[in-house]
């Protein structure tokens, strides 16, 4: 039974990644959330593997996604090698930073960011992309690649949610912000999970099946489906309008950013 939920949960999360080029993460950690709780694992301890394990898992959805995009001449890999350094070191100390963190913090941080990316998202759904505007150099995409890859990793996301919403600043059409978005959650997957895993192991979690923060049964259901159904959201992608999808996507945020808004606040009160 609970390798069925464990592929349910890929399957959703793999056509959310390569729809919206978010590695699936936003729809993973609050799912695996609410399965670790039932399962009855260390409160304190539940949401840090929510994110390792998501974290985990786009790694297999990065590929997948990325690989459907890159078919389609979508992704911009000059962007990407100048993010990629940032992304991967930002995304390891982004999971050391998140070991410090209380899991109620994190939730109420993973809330309030999704919430205000939607609302970003939602109010340029219908403002066309400036042609004229550029990415800006090599240098300051480097140290914007370190930015997201910290906070995506405090947020077990593949980044998309920051750097989809970067690249449409810069004159990038959301197609292929999606495409690249996708190709940027491989490095902050592999070097978050990485994190995830060693500063786990230096708190001993105490949670059968695991590395450190790491559920690996988990990892292996949710990566098997969505490795398949992340080609088919890939496909989706290229039928829809650019205003259609950033609406999608900001209704996705809003989502689960007042889920987790919810279950900080009411442990508060």
């Amino acid at each position: 039974m609970e390798l069925i939920i464990y592929l349910l949960i890929g399957a959703i999360a793999g056509f959310a990644a390569g729809l919206f080029g978010v590695g699936g993460g936003l729809i993973i950690v609050p799912i695996l959330y609410i399965v670790f709780t039932q399962m009855h694992y260390d409160p304190s301890i539940i949401m840090h593997m929510a994110l390792g394990t998501s974290l985990a898992t786009i790694i297999v959805t990065s590929i997948s996604s990325v690989s459907a995009h890159h078919k389609k001449g979508a992704v911009l890999w000059q962007v990407f090698r100048n993010l990629a350094p940032g992304l991967a070191l930002g995304a390891f100390l982004g999971a050391g930073i998140a070991d410090y963190l209380s899991g109620q913090g994190l939730q109420l941080l993973i809330g309030c960011f999704a919430i205000w990316v939607a609302f970003k998202m939602f109010r340029g759904a219908g403002v066309a992309v400036d042609p004229q505007r550029r990415m800006p150099s090599a240098p300051m995409q480097l140290a914007a690649g370190g930015g997201i890859g910290i906070a995506s990793a405090i947020f077990g996301i593949g980044g998309g949610s920051l750097t989809v919403p970067y690249l449409n600043r810069h004159g990038v059409v959301m197609q292929k912000a999606v495409a690249t978005s996708a190709a940027c959650g491989l490095p902050i997957a592999v070097a978050g999970a990485l994190g995830f895993m060693w500063f786990g192991k230096q708190a001993d979690v105490a949670v059968p099946n695991t590395i450190g923060y790491v559920h690996i049964y988990a990892f292996i259901g949710i990566s098997v489906m969505s490795f398949i159904t992340a080609k088919l959201g890939a496909k989706v992608v290229h039928m829809l309008s650019p205003a259609m999808l950033k609406k999608c996507f900001a209704c996705l945020l809003t989502a689960v950013g007042s889920y987790f808004m919810y279950q900080g606040l009411s442990q508060l009160f």
